[in-house]
């Protein structure tokens, strides 16, 4: 199966964001020489426990570090921005790193009413929009405003050989059935996504023009089965501990910690296989939540095994 990485830029144990984000440009490197097939940055804001607001930002670093590997938004919060801004920063980063980058888009708030309100003004006003944000996006990647728009003169620069590859994340029947109409390859958040996730899969799949889907799966992989347990066990007490906070939603914690796979390299290739199966996809992004870095970059270094 292919593989790829979804990375938070968590604070792990005593780490600052400075660290956070060192750490972060590592774990690609690494990837990249595992053979992991992408690398993309999520996006929060307002949340002290992870340290990436800007992925763009990130990204143009970690293009500068590696050479083989796709990067990409897990995702760029749409309705946080102006579609034009978008298109200038991810067409940026195609003008440097041709046929690597990937434009992944989301439409949750990442982080709290008060920051989205910093950020977007009415956020749920664009939400709404979104939509239309996503057509006006492609527009000015493909350059194909009708002639009579006002933006039909308005160019998104620099302007790259290779334009980023737009992708839409969601984890319910209706950014699936938003895919299928926008004509976007699809990313299913399993690990906080809907229970009938092979359901809302398989729609899209049934129904899109091209259909290409990824899903994305918290793992956490170790030497052994009781390694891997412990280390799942000890993270879970530090996000409990981080949940004091209110930008930690403790249901939410809950929901995510019951769809993780946990285990050694032989029982998560088997939890993998069963659900690369279930939602007949041919590649899986993966998220590590672990007590350390080193434990994480541990998990991601026994999964590079099982990749084809």
């Amino acid at each position: 199966m292919k593989l790829s990485i979804l990375d938070q830029s968590p604070l792990f144990a005593d780490a600052d964001g400075k660290q956070a984000l060192e750490e972060s440009i590592e774990l690609a490197v690494l990837a990249d020489n595992l053979g992991y097939e992408r690398y993309w940055i999520a996006e929060h804001h307002d949340t002290p426990v992870l340290a990436s607001p800007a992925p763009d930002i990130l990204l143009g670093i970690i293009g500068s570090r590696t050479e083989r590997i796709r990067i990409g938004s897990g995702a760029v919060l749409l309705p946080n921005y102006r579609p034009y801004n978008i298109a200038e920063r991810y067409r940026m980063l195609a003008a440097l790193y041709p046929s690597r980058v990937d434009l992944g888009l989301g439409r949750a708030p990442g982080g709290s009413a008060e920051a989205s309100i910093a950020l977007a003004g009415n956020f749920l006003e664009k939400v709404k929009a979104m939509p239309d944000y996503i057509d006006e996006l492609l527009h000015f990647l493909q350059e194909d405003f009708a002639p009579e728009h006002l933006y039909s003169r308005v160019t998104a620069t620099p302007v790259p050989e290779v334009q980023p590859q737009p992708w839409l994340l969601g984890t319910s029947q209706r950014s699936a059935q938003l895919a299928v109409t926008k004509k976007l390859p699809y990313v299913f958040g399993h690990f906080m996504g809907a229970d009938n996730g092979p359901e809302i899969v398989a729609g899209y799949l049934r129904q899109a023009e091209k259909p290409s889907a990824i899903v994305a799966v918290s793992v956490l992989c170790a030497e052994t089965e009781k390694e891997a347990i412990e280390l799942a066990e000890e993270t879970r007490r530090r996000r409990e501990e981080q949940a004091s906070s209110p930008q930690i939603d403790q249901d939410e914690q809950a929901k995510f910690a019951d769809k993780q796979i946990i285990g050694d390299i032989t029982l998560v290739q088997e939890k993998l296989a069963a659900l690369q199966k279930d939602y007949q996809c041919d590649e899986i992004m993966v998220l590590t939540m672990a007590p350390s870095y080193e434990a994480r970059k541990n998990s991601y270094k026994k999964l590079a095994s099982i990749m084809n």
